[in-house]
């Protein structure tokens, strides 16, 4: 007799939104990158498209739905197509562009959305002399972006000043597939096309090890518990699933054949109910899986079949989903020229808040400062409690960046790229002449700064502050 392993996510299902709900005509872009194309949070949605004579991209409320018509206005500051997009963690209106132009840029997205084409950004990241491919913002510490280019280098900015503050440019000796943070900020992985995953503080150094055998690309997602998911090929291009402890990076704790597609799986986490959501392009299935400390580890739960194959995928943060009709995720699924809202829901019977689905979530207050990560501390994130619905506190960095002029060019003499570290034996992070005088000025906060629950490492709301509608 089979026992059935228990979770309250094994009934997990999937629906498309009915047709008036998605949003038509958005010609999304068919840049041969393999990015998601759309970055979405509780505000608006983001799409890169098509554009002639440079790159933009779509943004609109959330709420949007119908035909989007050809006149309406897009962000297009771009020389060449935009290749990522992705919105900040602690700004609902802030999102950063990847570019051809091998330029990064940061636009502040007003209120309601763009009543006019925006070509002007808050700040232009220069930095990288290849395209840049990559974007991923600092879980914990605000306006620290990552960024990581064709030119194998990765870039770490303060974006309140336009600084680059780190630079890793012999960690990599080929293309950068993916790179991402660990929970509280203190750590990055990367996978690259020498098939190798590392684990790496931009602050300080890097590891390397061996994972999947195929040549075709790979992706990996740091997990809450510190362990990383790997998606990639086998040799015989067999489509793979990995879970790594960061602790022994020899052998995979698991690793899982799936079918053998070519469409790269993108791997998206949601830290609250530890469930990984897989996204082929050119798939027709999304499927989900539950992480647990239970051998096999890695436990399929089902998969989203439809007649329609995916350009790319946007997945909503969890401060965005409908508690009410017990939702757990959200994704934003792009076709040829349409997005369609797929919901991921949990049945109950009970219409009171459902507690075990929703623990305290990431909330949009930093728990660092920009200069404090860069002076060496580290921070899991503020959270949030979802019941009755996510309300954003006003928060007290909100104008933080549009009062910093934009980053001008390195030719100038400012934000200029600081010098290789080739010549360094172990692959090591440079600092810049603003990180090092940051680590030199920035005083150590006292015990009392950072408050908890109780609860071990889980940092406490503030309390008293007035509660605003998102």
């Amino acid at each position: 007799m089979s026992v059935v392993r228990q979770s309250k996510f094994r009934h997990v299902f999937a629906q498309a939104w009915k047709a008036e709900h998605c949003i038509d005509d958005v010609r999304v872009s068919r840049v041969t990158w393999d990015s998601p194309l759309c970055a979405v949070n509780p505000k608006f949605i983001a799409v890169i498209i098509e554009a002639g004579g440079g790159g933009a991209f779509l943004v609109v409320p959330i709420s949007k739905s119908g035909r989007i018509d050809q006149s309406c206005p897009t962000v297009c500051g771009h020389a060449a197509p935009v290749l990522d997009i992705q919105w900040s963690p602690h700004d609902d209106n802030v999102i950063a562009s990847a570019s051809e132009d091998c330029t990064v840029k940061v636009w502040q997205i007003p209120d309601g959305g763009l009543t006019s084409p925006m070509t002007d950004a808050t700040v232009t990241l220069e930095g990288h002399s290849k395209r840049v491919g990559l974007l991923a913002w600092h879980p914990t510490a605000f306006n620290i972006l990552l960024t990581a280019g064709c030119d194998n280098v990765i870039c770490v900015w303060n974006v309140g000043t336009g600084e680059l503050v780190y630079q890793l440019d012999d960690a990599h000796p080929d293309l950068i597939y993916n790179v991402s943070w660990n929970k509280d900020g203190s750590a990055i992985c990367t996978v690259c096309k020498d098939k190798a995953l590392r684990v790496i503080d931009p602050r300080r150094g890097a590891v390397r090890e061996k994972v999947h055998d195929g040549t075709r690309p790979m992706r990996a997602v740091f997990l809450s518990d510190g362990k990383i998911l790997t998606t990639g090929f086998s040799r015989m291009s067999e489509r793979q699933l990995a879970l790594w402890d960061t602790k022994d990076l020899s052998e995979p704790m698991v690793i899982q054949e799936m079918d053998t597609s070519n469409g790269v799986l993108l791997p998206f986490y949601d830290p609250d109910t530890n469930m990984v959501y897989l996204c082929g392009k050119g798939d027709c299935t999304i499927r989900y899986f539950e992480v647990t400390d239970e051998s096999p580890y890695v436990h399929f739960l089902s998969l989203y079949s439809s007649k329609e194959p995916q350009r790319g995928a946007g997945f909503l943060s969890k401060r965005g989903v409908d508690v009410n009709k017990c939702e757990i995720a959200r994704f934003y699924k792009l076709h040829e020229r349409k997005v369609e809202p797929i919901s991921m829901t949990v049945p109950r019977k009970s219409d009171l808040f459902q507690g075990d689905l929703y623990p305290d979530t990431a909330s949009l207050e930093p728990a660092l400062l920009a200069d404090e990560w860069i002076a060496g501390q580290d921070a899991p994130p503020l959270l949030v409690s979802l019941s009755g619905g996510y309300t954003a506190p006003p928060s007290k960095h909100r104008d933080t960046l549009r009062s910093k002029p934009k980053l001008v060019s390195q030719d100038s003499g400012t934000g200029a790229v600081p010098p290789s570290a080739g010549n360094v034996a172990a692959p090591t992070s440079t600092p810049t002449s603003a990180a090092k005088e940051t680590e030199e000025e920035t005083p150590q906060p006292t015990a009392a700064t950072r408050e908890t629950d109780g609860n071990g490492d889980r940092p406490k709301r503030e309390v008293g502050q007035q509660q605003v509608r998102c």
